[in-house]
């Protein structure tokens, strides 16, 4: 029997607004399509928080013996300017500045985005289509829609039609907009302006001459509106309906408005049965954003290379400060902030790596499947990983309680404790104990080990200023030294 059939898992869906009891199209099968990123620059760390949601996600839907397809696109074109209908693609923006061509603009950025999630411990997605790899498909759901009288051309650009779509079915349900208050709230069309309607979203875009990303349609060289995009990729890889779609918060509208009422229009049917949305990632408080210089790169961050924090921080440290917060909570990024997780994070790693040597007794005093019980409460509660954080650290207790012999358990259920933190915290919360990893590398330990010695000497040389300098720039890398009667030893702190 699969966990997903005793665990009851419940999502909050943003299209209901309210939390529903997850039941896939098909039992024991998941599809899952997430908005991947606009590849044009480097992936900032809001983008990071979405994705590392997503993956959470994915990683406890298959720990439940889910069969998952997870789909994440990557947007390589057709994404304008300020998510505008007119303006410049930011590829090809990127790609005139800096005199390349736009494919090297993409392939630059798409390995620094898959760099950056493997340093954050993402499991690759099941799939990762791109949008100019799916153009043909794009095309044949345009020819779908005007087919079907909700969309017009005009020009060589194709406009999907809002109000009309709008008289049998439901623009902005998902964000909660009426179209008649976005109506009364819009400006009037600039005069340049082709649109019917400042609602209406554009299908295809004719390329102008400059326009150097450009491809042959029936209503001429153009190209797909990036609305569009998702669409055709999520509908080619999961089906006309499917079990979730996720993104970031600030998709919701337009983005994912205009995705629901393409599918609707061409399909006749709703496309998602569970929208899932990821919040805003914030910075000392304020908006990240890099005219403003209220900005940090992932790498930046792990290498101390910035003027905002006062230290490197591994990338587990910071996926364990994200997970410390719903993915649906707004989260704040400051320097207290991830200081305090670091040491949560280690006070975590210390207690499970002392596990295999806690004693065992013929009783247990402490209800080790009660407290297993517990964590999946928690994420079976629309993945709340702050409350499995707090059932974790309860764990913790409990590990220095058996070590002094105030609390027992048995071996049996001791093997249950190991294996149920090592899923909660290395498979489903995706943690990796890199301080470990560090203290157990030769190179590192043999460096330390020739400064230990040449502070020892230093010391037999009463030269206490040089043998003090080392042991207290080694303390300023996290590299603790410890005097005892058997000699010098070492701990990251």
């Amino acid at each position: 029997m699969s966990l997903y059939q005793t665990q009851k898992l419940k999502v909050y869906n943003s299209l209901t607004g309210e939390k529903e009891v997850f039941e896939p199209l098909s039992e024991g099968y998941v599809g899952m399509y997430v908005c991947g990123p606009t590849v044009y620059s480097n992936v900032h760390l809001g983008n990071c928080r979405t994705f590392m949601s997503f993956d959470m996600i994915f990683r406890y839907l298959k720990h439940l013996g889910y069969k998952v397809r997870y789909v994440r696109n990557i947007t390589d074109a057709g994404h304008l300017e300020n998510d505008a209908e007119d303006g410049e693609d930011k590829i090809a923006k990127k790609a005139r500045l800096e005199q390349l061509e736009p494919m090297e603009v993409v392939q630059q950025y798409t390995l620094d985005f898959h760099s950056i999630l493997q340093k954050f411990n993402l499991l690759p997605p099941s799939i990762e289509p791109t949008a100019t790899g799916h153009i043909i498909e794009q095309i044949e759901i345009i020819k779908n829609i005007l087919e079907k009288g909700y969309a017009y051309e005009i020009n060589g650009s194709v406009y999907f039609d809002v109000e009309k779509f709008n008289k049998t079915n439901e623009y902005g349900k998902l964000s909660g907009r009426k179209l008649e208050d976005m109506i009364a709230n819009t400006r009037e069309l600039a005069a340049q302006d082709e649109k019917k309607s400042p609602q209406d979203f554009a299908l295809w875009k004719k390329a102008e001459a400059q326009h150097i990303m450009r491809w042959p349609s029936p209503w001429g060289d153009g190209f797909p509106g990036w609305h569009l995009e998702c669409t055709a990729m999520s509908t080619k890889y999961l089906g006309e309906t499917f079990d979730i779609h996720g993104g970031g918060m600030d998709l919701k509208f337009p983005h994912h408005e205009c995705e629901i009422a393409q599918a609707e229009a061409c399909n006749g049917h709703a496309p998602v049965k569970y929208w899932l949305h990821a919040n805003m990632l914030t910075l000392n408080g304020k908006k990240m954003a890099k005219s403003t210089g209220n900005n940090i790169l992932p790498n930046e961050m792990f290498s101390g290379e910035n003027n905002i924090l006062s230290k490197p921080y591994t990338p587990s440290v910071v996926r364990f400060f994200m997970m410390q917060a719903h993915y649906t909570s707004i989260l704040d990024l400051s320097d207290e902030a991830l200081s305090a997780s670091e040491k949560g994070f280690q006070k975590l790693m210390d207690a499970i790596g002392s596990m295999d040597n806690l004693p065992t007794s013929a009783s247990s005093s402490f209800n080790v499947e009660e407290w297993k019980q517990k964590g999946y409460d928690a994420m079976n509660d629309d993945f709340n990983t702050p409350m499995l954080t707090a059932n974790l650290f309860e764990a913790v207790k409990r590990i220095n309680l058996i070590k002094e012999g105030k609390e027992t358990i048995t071996q049996k259920d001791k093997e249950l404790f190991i294996e149920t933190m090592h899923s909660f915290v290395f498979d489903i919360l995706g943690l990796e104990n890199q301080n470990s990893a560090m203290l157990n590398s030769d190179k590192l330990s043999s460096v330390v080990g020739l400064l230990i010695q040449l502070r020892n000497e230093a010391r037999a040389n009463k030269d206490f200023s040089t043998s003090d300098k080392i042991r207290d720039q080694l303390a300023e890398m996290g590299i603790q030294l410890n005097d005892g009667k058997d000699g010098t030893t070492f701990s990251l702190s």
